[in-house]
């Protein structure tokens, strides 16, 4: 039996016992507070080049994601999922970087990641971080990276240098027993996703020796926008068959468009055109459900392949969905149950016996006739053990449960999906 203290991670718009992680990476900076001390120096923070982002790692993201996405709606039907892949792959990658021998192998099964090496991996992330900077005015994206030790406690100096800087996390080390560091925490993941998150931590235990988080924002004006006076009250129908009034956007245009026997699908970029979110509306006679369970990470890849220009008409409810949930049991049925456990092996972060006891998700999503706004925050918990053919103008109408994506264009990154069921 152990008798070490716990540890929390965070991962984003969720992972906490010995490290909690949420998931957002811009620039590093050690952060300093009152009552904050800095952990050891680490290496000098490389600068990776853009053009080196690894199609590896995107198209492993991706896998996550749907992956994640169908555990989540096996676990609650009929409601509303978002999440943000690439939140909770880069908080898990900063947790990954402690994990050793089977732990470390079960954590790679689950993000996907095998054919990757633990400097390719780094490296990797350390360019999309780098590479999803945004220069369009019309676009602010800002992810950002923070690890959180308790006073006290060593962590091994190459786990902190790698999470400084191949993922530009800021590092402090702080009084896990005051009551004001709560409010630091979740100060700073207030700050990062510009007040839609408010925090990701409830409470601090005696257990917990590291919160590892991720936080990570999203604001895009449409390339066109909808105009509000053309917005009305509509039913939108539910998975049940209830009906409810939703302010219904409408707007006539030229859109890039995809018309499956399963799905219709839009795509509405956001201001110079890198980023845009995509509208998956299954067919009536398909089925949200049956769609769902059919849909993976190729299938999504070879439909946006598809899109062409088309004239057409469409209607989308106005709307914001707050999501919140563990990701533990879904990551477990994944492949990385290991990690949970006992047996769980991250001697890379530290000489005491740890495992991940909880993995938080946090996202936010608000969609308008101006554009949208999305946040995520994912808290990792770690513990001590014990040529076109003409066609006539389309009609989509999204009164149903329908899916959403948001996606960078350049580097082919996933920022945010989700189900809409029950939008609000």
């Amino acid at each position: 039996m152990r008798s070490f203290p716990s540890i929390s991670l965070s991962l984003a718009i969720a992972l906490g016992a010995i490290l909690t992680s949420l998931l957002a990476a811009t620039g590093f900076q050690v952060f300093q507070s009152s009552q904050a001390q800095t952990l050891p120096p680490a290496e000098p923070e490389l600068t990776m080049p853009t053009d080196s982002v690894d199609p590896e790692l995107i198209a492993a993201n991706h896998r996550l994601g749907f992956n994640l996405l169908e555990q989540l709606l096996q676990d609650a039907p009929g409601e509303n999922v978002l999440i943000s892949p690439t939140s909770v792959a880069m908080a898990l990658a900063m947790a990954y970087n402690g994990a050793e021998g089977d732990t470390q192998q079960a954590m790679a099964e689950a993000l996907e990641i095998q054919g990757l090496s633990l400097e390719a991996l780094n490296q990797a992330n350390g360019a999309l971080k780098e590479a999803l900077a945004s220069d369009d005015p019309a676009v602010t994206l800002a992810m950002a990276n923070s690890l959180w030790a308790r006073q006290n406690v060593e962590f091994k100096a190459d786990f902190l240098a790698r999470n400084r800087q191949f993922y530009g996390a800021e590092i402090a080390s702080l009084d896990f027993g005051n009551p004001k560091t709560l409010n630091v925490i979740n100060a700073w993941v207030n700050d990062q996703t510009k007040g839609k998150i408010p925090g990701i931590l409830d409470q601090i235990s005696p257990e917990q020796v590291m919160f590892l988080i991720n936080a990570l924002y999203f604001k895009g004006d449409w390339q066109t926008p909808f105009d509000p006076d053309q917005t009305t009250d509509k039913p939108f129908y539910q998975a049940d068959g209830a009906e409810k009034q939703l302010p219904m956007m409408a707007r006539s245009d030229s859109f890039q468009y995809l018309e499956t026997d399963q799905v219709q699908a839009v795509s509405l970029p956001y201001g110079e055109g890198r980023w845009a979110m995509d509208i998956w509306l299954p067919k009536s006679d398909v089925g949200f459900e049956a769609f769902a369970k059919e849909w993976t990470a190729e299938q999504w890849q070879q439909s946006l392949n598809q899109f062409r220009s088309r004239e057409g008409s469409l209607e989308l409810p106005r709307f914001q969905v707050d999501y919140e949930a563990s990701l533990s049991s879904a990551l477990s049925a994944l492949g990385m149950g290991q990690a949970f456990t006992d047996e769980a092996n991250f001697a890379g972060m530290s000489d005491l016996d740890l495992l991940i006891d909880e993995v938080r998700h946090k996202t936010v999503l608000e969609v308008n006739e101006e554009g949208s706004e999305a946040a995520a925050a994912t808290s990792v918990g770690i513990s001590v053990t014990s040529i076109q053919i003409p066609q006539d103008p389309f009609e989509m109408v999204v009164d149903r449960p329908f899916m959403v994506t948001i996606r960078d264009r350049e580097t082919g990154t996933l920022l945010f999906m989700g189900a809409i069921v029950d939008p609000q």
